[in-house]
């Protein structure tokens, strides 16, 4: 397994990999490495003649200084999970040659950055599009791998692919969890015993809006105020937002006829969680 921080030595690997005309299977994350991640690598792996694993926890997504200095980091044991799953390469650029003095040139998205996250985290929408489009251009994946659990976010990268027109397959795997059903993240390192308990409302809402879904219940609201009471009868969580929305435009739906997604958005303490479940 090669790691690699210089763009032009992973430019030139990659360069060297489409003449062979193998492919590559790319799973983009910010380290941190979890269960989540594991399970989009095994995927790749299988996949593909390459994979390509990035490690970049990006500054132009981060609305807040603070959140972006505590992002959890451990980049030798991440390598070591990496290397473990026959990762080929560990790409580790370097926010100077990413973001290099002067930069100012920025992918934006309409409407589908506005809602849900958009509008609690100003700019983030903006430093994800940016960065995946960078990474997209210099490893030139054929398949890339993302979870779940960022639905929007995974909506956004969907459709940056289609209107700029980038042959890439994006594939999105089921979330991972853990075994009291708490979505694999990050940042559930920085969660203290109590607090980790408290989150797990996030899933216990998730499934009552699947229940009363599956008890033919169709009306949005009443589903949301039945979420939204399982959530704030936890102490140390604070609502962003607890939505059902349309799969495929993100707007708020009132009657679901066909299929939706609960999405919810919670600071448990000092941590922000995310997560969805699908209903159909």
């Amino acid at each position: 397994m090669e790691v690699i921080k210089k763009l032009n030595e992973m430019q030139t690997r990659v360069s060297s990999i489409k003449e062979r005309k193998e492919t590559i299977g790319f799973v983009p994350t910010m380290g941190a490495l979890h269960e989540g991640h594991i399970s989009l690598m095994h995927n790749a792996r299988d996949e593909n003649d390459k994979l390509i694993v990035s490690i970049f926890v990006n500054p132009t997504q981060f609305d807040n200084g603070d959140d972006f200095k505590s992002y959890p980091r451990q980049l030798d044991k991440d390598i070591e999970i990496a290397e473990s799953i026959n990762v080929d390469i560990v790409f580790v650029p370097y926010a100077e040659e990413l973001f290099k003095e002067g930069f100012c040139t920025y992918v934006l998205q309409t409407k589908l950055t506005e809602p849900l996250c958009g509008k609690f985290r100003p700019g983030h929408f903006k430093g994800v599009t940016t960065i995946m489009t960078k990474l997209f251009n210099i490893i030139k994946p054929d398949r890339a791998y993302l979870g779940q659990k960022d639905y929007q976010q995974n909506i956004v990268i969907k459709r940056l692919v289609h209107d700029l027109n980038m042959t890439i397959d994006i594939k999105v795997l089921p979330t991972v969890r853990d075994k009291d059903g708490l979505a694999c993240s990050s940042r559930n390192r920085h969660l203290n015993p109590q607090e980790r308990s408290n989150a797990l409302c996030i899933y216990n809402s998730l499934l009552k809006a699947k229940s009363m879904y599956s008890s033919s219940i169709k009306d949005a609201n009443k589903i949301i105020e039945e979420m939204t009471s399982i959530i704030k009868s936890e102490e140390y969580t604070r609502i962003d937002y607890v939505s059902i929305v349309n799969p495929n435009t993100l707007e708020d739906v009132s009657c679901i006829n066909g299929k939706a997604v609960a999405t919810v958005a919670v600071r448990v303490g000092d941590t922000r969680l995310i997560d969805n479940i699908i209903l159909e």
